[in-house]
């Protein structure tokens, strides 16, 4: 694991870089609205990718890095994504991808929608297609812009994804974009232990799905 700042537009950002020798595929890996990149949720997120051979960047948007607590706006994000993006690529020779949980893999579908990179295809950890108790499918309607494939690994209680709503949004893009349910999963990935019907760690199935896909992708 290697931490160190990324030098962008909107100043340095803290980011860490997790990778070893067996890594297929590099992932640009953004944080969601209410927590930096070394949230524990984001570093369960990257331990559990490493295992299956995914290396991780994450980093700071600037509102976490110079602790605001409003979100940046989209263009910000999308540039701050898309630096991050090269930086990866010069630091790893692998398959790139791009994405990242909740409000970080929102606006790395921006980035891929306006073409601005260069990479496989895209994974998106909890995907927020509409505030929670407001169902609506507005946050989607850029994605017939997007010609990559795409994972989707979303919660069954998620609040912020709204089941059949999801899926209707990801069935229009046909056969490259994948959706995989979290049995019990909430938006932070928090299970219901009596209820879940699968024994395997909620992060340990994200990542066998992610790898899975990036495999899959890449062949």
């Amino acid at each position: 694991m290697t931490e160190f700042d990324l030098d962008t537009n909107h100043g340095p950002l803290a980011a860490t870089l997790k990778t070893n020798d067996s890594a297929h595929a590099a992932l640009l890996f953004a944080h969601g609205a209410g927590a930096d990149h070394k949230h524990v949720h984001m570093e369960a997120l990257a331990n559990a990718f490493a295992t299956v051979g995914i290396a991780t960047l994450r980093f700071n948007f600037p509102f976490k890095q110079q602790a605001r607590h409003r979100v940046d706006s989209k263009d910000v994000s999308v540039e701050c994504i898309v630096q991050a993006a090269k930086v990866l690529e010069e630091r790893l020779d692998l398959p790139l991808f791009v994405g990242g949980h909740s409000f970080g893999g929102r606006m790395a579908t921006h980035a891929a929608a306006q073409g601005l990179v260069d990479c496989h295809g895209l994974v998106l950890c909890s995907f927020p297609l509409h505030p929670a108790g407001k169902p609506g499918t507005q946050r989607a309607e850029h994605f017939k812009d997007i010609k990559l494939p795409m994972l989707f690994l979303s919660g069954t209680r998620d609040a912020l994804a709204e089941p059949s709503l999801l899926q209707g949004e990801i069935e229009k893009h046909g056969s490259q974009c994948k959706l995989h349910w979290l049995d019990t999963a909430d938006h932070s990935f928090k299970i219901l232990k009596r209820t879940r019907k699968s024994e395997v760690d909620v992060y340990q199935e994200s990542a066998q799905v992610a790898a899975e896909f990036t495999t899959a992708v890449i062949d």
